[in-house]
């Protein structure tokens, strides 16, 4: 079991990991950028580091920073939360290579499933059934304008990177497509460090089918049954 875990993360993501390592008797140590120095998992926290500037880029975005606080608390562990550097591989292989624990994936698996234009090259390759879309990231205006007429509108222009609903634009009509493509890939930058976005076709009133399951490093895997899957329908 680990004595101290740093979170990387802000906000309610990091209010509710501390209040379970509370529960566990694992010590926390928060970071937080200068704009945060008051926040709420700041104050909760038993440990808080000062990572950085309020950009994220260069704070909850700094990778480096990150490691070296984490060395300098003595944590043995990193939960990322979600978003910022959850879905990183490069960040999870630092954090192997300098023998912190990260709390998540292995950096192999979030270099193939981290990235939903990846994510869809592995499920096509593996047969399955794909939204009709973009298997990169769209390159330039041009380019999207020629997938969207191909697939027809209206269509969704989704960051590659990260989650969340950060760095997505519906889009409706030709004319929306250039402005949207700006907007998207800006936020998907401040959110994940990365512009990267690649287009998909919108599938209006859909069903959402979630099944859990959980796995470790050591090959055990846990469904988590029927009452906790999530069936919901989204309009």
């Amino acid at each position: 079991m680990f004595q101290k875990i740093l979170i990387a993360n802000r906000g309610e993501i990091a209010v509710r990991v501390i209040r379970a390592l509370r529960e566990m008797e694992i010590r926390s140590v928060a970071i937080f950028s200068e704009a945060d120095r008051r926040a709420l998992h700041v104050q909760m926290a038993d440990e808080a580091v000062c990572v950085g500037p309020p950009a994220s880029s260069e704070s909850y975005l700094a990778g480096t920073r990150i490691l070296d606080a984490a060395r300098a608390s003595g944590a043995e562990a990193i939960h990322p939360g979600y978003g910022f550097l959850s879905e990183n591989a490069a960040f999870a292989k630092s954090c192997e290579e300098a023998g912190i624990k990260f709390i998540g994936p292995s950096w192999e698996a979030i270099e193939q499933m981290g990235s939903k234009t990846a994510a869809r090259r592995l499920a096509m390759k593996a047969g399955a059934p794909v939204v009709p879309g973009t298997e990169q990231a769209i390159r330039n205006v041009d380019e999207a304008r020629e997938t969207a007429a191909a697939i027809g509108y209206p269509v969704l222009l989704k960051a590659a990177a990260g989650g969340g609903g950060k760095g997505m634009r519906r889009v409706d009509s030709e004319g929306q497509l250039e402005s949207a493509m700006r907007g998207a890939a800006s936020e998907a930058e401040r959110a994940f460090g990365s512009g990267e976005v690649y287009l998909e076709k919108l599938i209006e009133r859909p069903r959402h089918i979630e099944v859990q399951v959980l796995g470790d490093e050591h090959g055990h895997l846990i469904h988590l049954g029927e009452r906790e899957c999530s069936i919901q329908r989204r309009h």
